[in-house]
């Protein structure tokens, strides 16, 4: 279990099942017109990814400017988020 967090597998993992549900909810949604569109759950997801990115910086011992730009980034993406749902 630990060579799982430490080499950061455990973050790929997690980036992958984020990758699956994006695809499921957009091949959902073309389909059938159900859930929710991409322009809806896309920022929230890209807010995920970049934490997760970011988390397997911080375990595989990346240099801490790249931990702050993903970190940054993902609050970015985070804010754009919350101003579209405030939007509606």
């Amino acid at each position: 279990m630990d060579t799982l967090f430490a080499s950061g597998r455990a973050a790929d993992i997690v980036l992958a099942v984020l990758v699956i549900e994006a695809i499921v909810l957009t091949v959902r949604h073309a389909r059938s017109g159900a859930g929710p569109p991409p322009r809806v759950f896309v920022p929230m997801i890209g807010a995920g990814v970049l934490l997760v990115l970011a988390l397997r910086c911080a375990l595989t011992g990346a240099p801490w400017p790249w931990i702050a730009l993903l970190l940054s980034g993902g609050g970015a993406v985070h804010a754009v988020d919350l101003w579209q749902r405030w939007r509606r």
